[in-house]
């Protein structure tokens, strides 16, 4: 009588790449709560996130432009420049209209159109051009922080106080406690993975990056969907400064400071593959709460200087490159 035999069932293999962000996140929080009770307060929790929201928004559109190949160096230059323009035509507008709720919606109008501008014109010369996006972005960075800097005459562009009064509201106030940054940082986040996940513009950005000549015959418009991440990019750098702008007021070269490296670096710890053909904007989430997280630990913390938080946070993303290549992002 012959026994059958089968075959023994295999283990789900967990995928590091998915995890790990998790786990770097809690053991942060667990970190945190071990060093400082206050860690976990609802107005230090509610501070980092309203911070890190300006990086998160931006971050969401970058986690677009790099799934499909793409790179953007521009963005801090770029918010820094729509934040300097937008202040200068608001601060205009006051003196000829008398301020009021009315300047501030055309400033805002402004920033979303200036900032889409921005994203198109980056997107344009890259695709229809055929300029590198590292040199062009690299290039375009150079050209928005010069701009700010001669709007500013080499100083600060300052809203004026009567109109950041006004304005103080859209950063400071929100719904139970939660300001609105925060809140329109979560909502962008859910469209942008649903987006990502479920539509035809995330699954061409996915089929770009991973193999654009495969895209190209399996007739994706290659060029069209490379611009429109670019322009979403730039639409989304105009939210993210229409939501910082009433947070300070003001606006100079160094407003937007190396936040492409901030928001490259959130996008590659959250697993998006830095060659581009996988991205998922929850990982970005995560991406941009671990190194949030990190600056906020220093800051609370005597255990290491916060003038090191740079020197983490390089190490975490240098981590985050080394694990991809090692596992090769979930999928």
């Amino acid at each position: 009588m012959s026994m059958a035999t089968t075959a023994p069932t295999r283990r789900p293999r967990v995928n590091l790449a998915v995890v790990a962000p998790i786990v770097a996140l809690i053991v942060l929080v667990l970190i945190g709560m071990a060093l400082n009770p206050n860690f976990l307060s609802f107005a230090n929790i509610t501070n980092v996130l309203a911070r890190s929201a300006f990086i998160g928004i931006i971050a969401i559109g970058m986690t677009f432009v790099i799934t499909a190949g793409g790179l953007d160096l521009s963005v801090g230059s770029m918010a820094a420049f729509v934040a300097g323009l937008m202040i200068l035509v608001m601060n205009m507008l006051t003196e000829s209209m008398g301020g009021g709720l009315p300047v501030i919606l055309i400033g805002i109008a402004l920033a979303l159109f200036t900032g889409l501008a921005a994203g198109f014109i980056n997107g344009i010369l890259i695709t229809r051009a055929g300029i590198e996006a590292f040199i062009l972005t690299l290039g375009t960075m150079g050209i928005y922080r010069s701009l700010v800097t001669w709007l500013a005459d080499g100083g600060t562009l300052s809203l004026g106080y009567e109109m950041r009064e006004l304005y103080r509201p859209v950063y400071y106030d929100g719904i139970l406690g939660i300001s609105w940054p925060i809140i329109v940082f979560a909502v962008l986040a859910i469209l942008g993975e649903i987006t990502m996940r479920h539509t035809a513009f995330g699954r061409h950005c996915a089929a770009i990056g991973s193999n654009e000549k495969v895209a190209r015959y399996s007739s994706v418009a290659v060029l069209r969907v490379r611009l429109m991440t670019y322009v979403l990019l730039g639409t989304l750098v105009g939210i993210a400064v229409v939501m910082y702008v009433p947070r300070l007021g003001s606006a100079s070269a160094t407003t937007g400071l190396l936040w492409e490296l901030e928001a490259i670096a959130a996008v590659i710890i959250g697993g998006t593959l830095l060659k581009g053909g996988f991205g998922r904007v929850w990982g970005t989430v995560v991406g941009v709460l671990i190194l949030s997280l990190i600056g906020n630990l220093l800051n609370l913390t005597d255990f290491v200087s916060p003038y090191l938080n740079g020197a983490i946070q390089g190490v975490v993303i240098i981590l985050a490159v080394v694990l991809q290549r090692n596992t090769g992002a979930a999928r």
